[in-house]
């Protein structure tokens, strides 16, 4: 590690943070439409991105700055298993091709902007709206914060984080800065922001990855010896467990593991709101086919960011928090010009999934909670003042979590989050194909598989916590480790089911339906179809004996 601040690597992420601030601020202007006062703008862009602005728009949503940190990380910890996010990424987009248009195609019709929007008209039940709602917002705060660790490790790097002993307020200003200009482009531009600065981020991150795979390994000796020296590493024994290190492929034992954490990751990834967001915010379904079919390209990057874990075993990267491994690889092997510009693609890589992150949380606020349960009257424009308010304080508790708790509780918290918005599958994907759950059974199986998965994950040890140690357990009655995730997700449709065959049989009050078959086939480009896009969210006429539920 180099002492002192890197100040030609400083010089050129400065430059960079510069440029896309100034981006940030300009968006305001781009395709600005003349009713801006409406979460449709404010939000979702206009609901007006064609094909390239909403690819980049999701690849820099999804594939964030602690993807870019986190990933190459695990491969450097633990191995192969690392590389669970591979194919959950590959898994992922046939899955949403099947539903996602679906999705964009009600929404557009009826305005809705968040899935609980979708899921209070489909089940007419504010409470199982506000259940997918609040799990939506715990699930994004934690991602938030790790975004801003992911700036962090690059400012430790480069070497203007401080010290042990330097005053707090200096050690952690360059993070309140980014904070702050986050959160003011945010709430100057909203969704169009982190759209344009996403073509900065993705072009940063395929240039420093193409660099980085043809520029390390020469410098190493070639991927020879670079698995050879990984595998060493990975035969050497753990203190802390007296077992191996890694493994450069799973072991028979962790197979299950490795397929259960993958699929539900799958599940998982569409079903957080800043996903949704990004997607809603699409001019025509079409345009979501042609992005399942080309969002791939960014697996294929991520396999090769992946490799980026062995490299720092074979270059001798001795950190004692991995989330450090690859911007220290970057600094010690690169020249300083360069290595400021990856230092830029992972702080870039952060800024555009926070804003979207906190955008998305803040329309879940201000639809489901503000507007349905605390001023039902709330006009447009009262709307989008609460959602941009809301966005500022997302990114606060983001930035407070971030400054006073230890990293490993952020990433315990997200891998907690992962858990609990899969149990909002049933309710969004089953709700986009079928009305026959029930909407009381729906939010039962929330419940249960919500309840399920935190008492399991609290379960779990590390050699470094006691509880929340990870997001893996055995599952009972098979004996094999599994992702605590997709066994809640199962426990969640088992209840569901029962309980909705009970429920329709005692004829228990399903709600009010305000969508149609013809709703979800419905494309804005289609002849003859009239899109309707109100500011306001229609509410359903209601009669004696079938007013909605608030359960």
């Amino acid at each position: 590690m180099k002492d002192g601040v890197n100040g030609v690597a400083l010089g050129v992420f400065i430059f960079f943070f510069l440029a896309v601030t100034v981006i940030g601020f300009m968006a305001a202007r781009w395709r600005r439409a003349e009713n801006e006062a409406s979460l449709d703008e404010w939000g979702l862009g206009g609901r007006s991105f064609g094909t390239w602005v909403t690819w980049f728009l999701l690849g820099g949503d999804l594939y964030t700055a602690y993807t870019f940190v986190a990933v190459p990380a695990a491969i450097y910890a633990a191995g192969a298993a690392g590389f669970f996010a591979v194919p959950y990424t590959i898994l992922v987009y046939p899955l949403i091709f099947t539903f996602l248009p679906r999705l964009w195609s009600v929404s557009h019709k009826h305005g809705y902007v968040t899935t609980s929007d979708f899921v209070r008209g489909r089940f007419g039940s504010k409470g199982l709206s506000l259940a997918v709602a609040v799990t939506g917002i715990l699930a994004t705060m934690p991602y938030i914060a790790l975004q801003l660790v992911g700036i962090q490790a690059v400012l430790d790097v480069m070497g203007v984080g401080g010290g042990e002993n330097t005053n707090w307020f200096v050690k952690d200003l360059p993070l309140l800065i980014a904070f702050a200009v986050l959160a003011a482009y945010t709430y100057s531009s909203g969704l169009r922001a982190p759209a344009l600065i996403a073509f900065v981020k993705d072009g940063l991150i395929y240039l420093v990855i193409a660099v980085a795979i043809i520029y390390i390994p020469i410098k190493l000796g070639g991927f020879d010896d670079i698995f050879a020296k990984a595998g060493e590493a990975f035969s050497q024994k753990n203190p802390a467990t007296g077992a191996p290190r890694g493994a450069l492929a799973p072991g028979e034992a962790g197979q299950w593991g490795y397929a259960t954490l993958a699929l539900g990751s799958a599940l998982a990834l569409f079903m957080y709101p800043h996903s949704i967001t990004a997607t809603l915010s699409s001019r025509s379904r079409d345009v979501i086919r042609r992005n399942t079919t080309i969002l791939p390209l960014y697996s294929l990057m991520l396999g090769l960011l992946a490799l980026l874990g062995f490299m720092a075993i074979a270059a001798g990267v001795k950190v004692q928090n991995g989330q450090l491994a690859i911007p220290q690889l970057f600094e010690n092997m690169f020249p300083d010009w360069f290595a400021g510009v990856a230092f830029a693609a992972i702080g870039i890589g952060a800024l555009v999934p926070a804003a979207i992150m906190s955008i998305a949380a803040a329309n879940l606020f201000t639809r489901n909670i503000y507007k349905d349960f605390l001023k039902p009257d709330a006009t447009p424009a009262q709307e989008t003042k609460v959602s941009k308010m809301v966005s500022l304080l997302v990114k606060v508790g983001a930035l407070v979590f971030v400054l006073t708790m230890d990293k490993t509780v952020a990433i315990n918290f997200q891998l907690l989050g992962g858990i609990w918005i899969l149990q909002t599958f049933p309710a969004l994907v089953g709700g986009l194909f079928t009305r026959w759950f029930h909407r009381w059974a729906l939010l039962t199986g929330w419940a249960v598989g919500m309840l399920y998965g935190t008492l399991a994950a609290y379960g779990v040890a590390s050699p470094t916590q006691a509880h929340f140690g990870g997001s893996s357990k055995e599952i009972p009655g098979i004996g094999e480790i599994g992702y605590i995730g997709l066994t809640a997700f199962v426990l969640n449709v088992v209840v569901t089911v029962v309980l909705t065959f009970v429920l329709n049989a005692v004829k228990a009050p399903a709600g009010i339906d305000e969508t149609s078959p013809a709703d979800y086939t419905a494309d804005a480009g289609d002849p003859g179809v009239k899109v309707e896009l109100p500011l306001a969210r229609p509410e359903p006429a209601s009669s004696p004996d079938t007013s909605p539920s608030t359960n």
